[in-house]
């Protein structure tokens, strides 16, 4: 019965793991000017491409914290160490297009797929930083 050995262990991470997206959603939703939930709810596809980006580029380095974690403590901690810099991210290309929520809202593609690839690009590297 040695099969299930590592369940205990799976089941710790993986839950911190979506405890750790969920906090990200929600402080993510909360930093930016437009209301993600109600555009894409509204069927505005920038909005849906923006935070989709915005969620797997947060995504990408929590799975590398994951897997070269050696505790759930470490795992937390580069966990949120990627929601800074994801955080960080967005206020980048906020900086860089100052009226990006209004794009957003009025459902400008570019704007949307713009801050998705800065995402998944800080994602990317971030999660390559965290293998050393």
């Amino acid at each position: 019965m040695n099969y299930l050995v590592g369940l205990p262990a799976f089941l710790g991470y993986f839950i911190l793991s979506i405890v750790l997206l969920l906090t990200y959603a929600v402080v993510y939703t909360r930093i930016t000017r437009h209301d993600e939930m109600l555009l894409i709810r509204t069927n505005v596809p920038a909005a849906a491409v923006a935070f989709t980006g915005s969620m797997l580029g947060f995504a990408l380095p929590l799975a590398s914290a994951v897997a070269h974690s050696v505790s759930l403590i470490d795992c937390l901690l580069w966990g949120l160490i990627a929601l800074v810099v994801q955080t960080g991210a967005y206020f980048g290309v906020r900086y860089c297009l100052p009226d990006l929520s209004t794009r957003i809202e009025n459902g400008q593609m570019a704007t949307g797929c713009l801050l998705a690839g800065a995402s998944l690009a800080v994602g990317v590297l971030n999660a390559a930083c965290m293998t050393y």
